[in-house]
């Protein structure tokens, strides 16, 4: 099944988010060679694709994965949580209705 990894990140957590990000690409490069990565982005903080120092205000993942507890067990070992670039995630079953 499909779930919605909805991730917001802690205050001036950028630096933080620059470091921590080729562990957490990676992961999330394993997630897709398995096909079961659908997509994956950043909340620009601000609105432009490129924010700057502003940085971003969070993560949208939505993957495939056994069930809620095994989608929660991912997130929550995801390198942005443990390295406290996320002060919150939410893990939600997801149904993909378009496209």
């Amino acid at each position: 099944m499909l779930y919605a990894i909805i991730a917001t990140d802690a205050e001036n957590s950028l630096e933080k988010r620059l470091s921590n990000r080729p562990a957490h690409l990676a992961r999330l490069e394993q997630l897709k060679s398995e096909g079961r990565l659908i997509l994956a982005g950043p909340h620009p903080a601000v609105d432009s694709n490129d924010p700057g120092p502003a940085g971003f205000s969070g993560s949208l993942i939505v993957a495939e994965f056994e069930s809620l507890f095994a989608a929660q067990q991912w997130a929550d070992a995801d390198p942005f949580r443990t390295a406290g670039v996320y002060v919150s995630v939410a893990v939600k079953p997801f149904k993909l209705t378009l496209p």
